[in-house]
This record gives C-alpha cells, structure tokens and sequence, in this order.
C-alpha cells in the first residue's frame, strides 16, 4: 500500500497527457505576459496598506530593509520554482512537480490544499475589490442597498452582489481563452503600476529627511500570549518576537512577506507557455524583482512623508498625502487599489482552476473536468463550476478570518518544491534541465528554514483549521482519488486481463 501512495509520475509521462487532443491547453503565453501576470497577482492593496501599518507596528523606517529580507526568502522558492517550471512545464504547479518527485500522496496534498487557498483566496480578494468600488461610488452619491453590500453590516439578509459579479465576469474571460485573459490583465497591471509610481514620484516631492530618524527604533519586546490567535511559536515554546531594533526588521518580513504570495501562481501557467524552458524563470524572477523594488520604494516614500509613529493603520499612505496637505491623491490611491484587486482576482481563479484541471488529467479527481473546449482551448467545466462556487462564497460570506488560510498554504507548497528539487536532481539526474537552481541541496534546504520560520509565526487557529482541511482532503483521496488515478491503470488492466 505504501508504495502506491509515493508512486511516483515520471515527467515524460506527464508531458505526454499535455498533448492528448481532449486535454490539451493552447501555448500562448510568452514570458512578458507571465511577468505581468506575476505582477498582477503580488501588488494588490497590500502595497497600500500594509507598508504604512508593519512600518508603524514592527519596524518604523527599517520596514524597507524587511521587504527586501521578504524578497530575498521569496527569491530562494522562487529559484526552485523556476526549475521545476522550466523542467516540468505541466500545469498544476506544485502539485505537478510534487506527483514528479515525491509520490502520489504528497502531490494529493499539495493540491488539495492549493484548491482551498486559490478559492479562498479569490473570494478574500472579490470582497475587498467590493468594499473600493463601493466607497468609490459612495462618494459619486450612488448607494448600494444594504442587502446587496454584503455580510459585514447587514441586518439578516445580505448578499455581495459586486464581489459575486466580478467573479463570474473574470469566470467568463479565462473560459474564453488565456490570450484574452493576458491582455485583460495587461491592461489592468499597467493601470496599477502607473498609479503607483505616480505615488511614489509624487510623494518623493514631500518627503521629511527628519522623519528617517531613528531609521531603525530601540527594540521593544512582545509578552507572550496563550490564546489560538497568538503564533504557533508562542505556544510551542513561549517564545515571543520583539518589535523594532534588529529583531524587528525579521519579525516585519515575517508579516510584509505575505505582500509577495502569487509570484507561484506563474508556474500554473506553464503548459500554456510557448517557450517554458527559456520564458517560465524569467517570468517567475522577472515579477518578483518588479513586485520587490516597487514594494521598497513605496515603504521609502511613506515613511519619509509622515513619521512612523504618526501613521495610520488602516489607510497609512492615503492619510500621509492628506497630512502632507493633497487629499487628491488619496482618491488616485483607492482607484489603484480597486483596480489592482481585479487583476489579483483572475489570476488566483486561473491558478485554482489549472490545478484542480490537472488533478482531475491524473485521475484524482473526476475526469469530466479535464475535457477542454473544443474552441477556446481552456478547461471551462472547472472553470465555471469553481467560479460559480467561489461567487456564491463571496457573495455570502465574511472571509476576513480566513485570509490566513491562504498564506500557510502557500508556505506550505514552497517548502515541497524545495524539497522536490533536492529528491528530482537525485532520482533523474538525466532530464534535461533549462534552468537549474544553483547550490543544491544547501539553497532548497534555506528555503525550507526560511519558509518554516514564516509558518511558525501564523496563528495557532490558522494551523487548525489547515489540519482540518487536510483531514478532509486525506478522506477524499482514499474514497476516491487513489482508486481512480490513472497510475492505476496498469493494475486494473492486468486484473481484468483473462487468464491463460
């Protein structure tokens, strides 16, 4: 039995069910539209909010240095991302790669859990997109009726007509093929990415040289809590992370680190890609150095407007503006935001649904939902059946809780690929590899630490509820996905095979 839960899918095998008719994806993509998509995903509010808030809250000043300690744990599963892509180029991603290298089980579970945080994740980021285009026409003087704003404040019914409406419009644009999907998100980026660097230039012009001092504040300590809500290293071993001075700086990459979670949805896209082997690193690489010098120049600008103490929380590089006295801005900041959570939204749904495609190809999951249209080339039955799933979840429910889920997710799949790098180079030595990650095993087994370290520092209750889904992820497979894989096959036919 144990040999079949670690049977492992050899990555021939695995290129070879891209090119069967029924499943095949159409090669569009090239490595500047997996770069866009890269910088679509990462830059959403977080850009906005989140380097004022961890700027006030854990490092003042020093909060640029944290985001470069971010990119850089960032950069060591990026490197390892981009080989396995390059080698692999089969949608699915970790999932993928993990049925290549580690075994039927742990590929399961990679995908399983990879479902859960995109759909989350999605529905996160549609209620957020709600919010900024509900304010926006709030201040046009057009008002929604309470019951169609959504849970939050709602008095017995309320349903997220936006957040619903945005998923099923982004449903409909990836089934209509990803050529489509990439010049939508082309233009959305380059929206977002001129908003922000408007800010940044503009906000150079009212930076305070005295607001830098101290760069780097006296460290304060934390006391430890006991609840579910404090970090798992709290309660494992009492320990807690300090704010400010040296310390820090780490404790904010460990918060600011989330900023960056998406550049791993590019490996999704790799069979759509024309040219993996050269385009998938650059893609991958080329987002996050993008997404990395945007997010540093950013956290600059803010602290250099307004001292870190005097910073907001909820609204830190608006609110700098209108301290400065340009209120305008504020508004250019909301409509960046708005317009940033649309592309983060498709492009999360484009990575959930290549990995559920993927599972279902394989046989772990039903196999009418690997059929691709006989038109547009794309898989539109998981496509459509996720984003009516997700549309109802974000039309009904307050997901803020959750958001976390997302995170250790995607902390989790980054330390399988690391390891996967490591047992790939020494299982098939031979395959033919367009970009290798240098230092192996010592740059994986950093990226594994590195990874642990940020894993740690999420919530007890978000490690709960992650084992709950997994236990229910483990049931599925043994009712189903391990008596349907398609590595079955060779059993199945030699049991009905008559005897001589």
């Amino acid at each position: 039995m144990s040999s079949n839960l670690f049977r492992t899918k050899n990555v021939e095998e695995s290129i070879r069910d891209t090119e069967e008719p029924q499943h095949a994806l159409r090669k569009t993509l090239s490595a500047l539209d997996l770069t866009v998509f890269g910088v679509g995903v990462i830059i959403g509010t977080g850009i906005f909010v989140l380097t004022g808030k961890v700027a006030k809250e854990n490092a003042g000043p020093a909060v640029s240095l944290a985001f470069v300690v971010a990119g850089v744990v960032c950069a060591l599963a990026a490197i390892c991302y981009a080989e396995f892509a390059s080698t692999v180029p089969v949608a699915g991603s970790a999932y993928t790669f993990s049925y290549a290298s580690l075994g039927e089980l742990p590929a399961w579970t990679i995908g399983w859990d990879l479902v859960l945080e995109f759909a989350l994740g999605t529905a996160v980021v549609a209620v957020g997109w709600s919010g900024y285009i509900r304010s926006l026409l709030d201040n046009a003087g057009w008002h929604l009726p309470d019951t169609l704003g959504g849970r939050d404040g709602a008095h017995g019914f309320g349903f997220d007509i936006l957040a619903a409406g945005l998923v099923l419009v982004l449903t409909g644009i990836l089934v209509l093929g990803m050529k489509l999907s990439a010049r939508v998100t082309t233009l959305v980026v380059a929206i977002k990415v001129a908003v922000v660097l408007i800010v940044i230039i503009a906000g150079a012009f009212f930076i305070t040289g005295s607001n830098y001092k101290p760069f780097v504040p006296k460290s304060e300590s934390v006391s430890a809590g006991g609840s579910l809500k404090a970090p798992l290293i709290q309660l494992m071993f009492g320990w807690a992370p300090s704010n400010f001075g040296v310390m820090g700086i780490f404790t904010a990459a460990s918060v600011v680190f989330f900023a960056f979670i998406g550049f791993d949805i590019v490996a999704t896209a790799a069979e759509e890609t024309r040219n993996p082997q050269r385009d998938m690193p650059r893609g991958i690489l080329g987002s996050l150095f993008v997404c990395t010098a945007l997010y540093v120049a950013v956290s600059i600008v803010v602290t250099g407007m307004q001292h870190y103490s005097k910073l907001s929380v909820d609204a830190p590089l608006a609110d700098a503006f209108k301290a400065t006295g340009h209120p305008w801005y504020a508004g250019v900041i909301s409509f960046g935001a708005a317009v940033g959570l649309t592309s983060v939204c498709m492009i999360l749904l484009l990575g959930q649904t290549r990995v559920f495609f993927a599972m279902s190809r394989d046989g772990l999951l039903p196999r009418f939902f690997s059929i691709v249209h006989p038109r547009f080339r794309t898989p539109h039955r998981p496509t459509i059946l996720l984003g009516v799933i997700i549309a109802i979840l974000a039309g009904f429910t307050s997901l803020s809780e959750l958001a976390e889920l997302v995170n250790i997710g995607t902390l989790f799949a980054f330390i399988v690929v690391a390891i996967g790098v490591i047992v790939l180079r020494r299982t098939r030595p031979d395959l033919p590899r367009a970009f290798r990650t240098p230092w192996v095993p010592f740059l994986p087994v950093v990226s594994v630490l590195a990874t642990l370290w940020l894993m740690v520092n999420l919530p007890a209750e978000t490690w709960l509820r992650f084992a709950v889904w997994m236990v229910i992820g483990f049931a599925v497979y043994f009712l189903y996905g391990r008596g349907h894989s398609r590595l079955n096959r060779p059993a199945r036919e030699e049991a009905a095979r008559p005897e001589a």
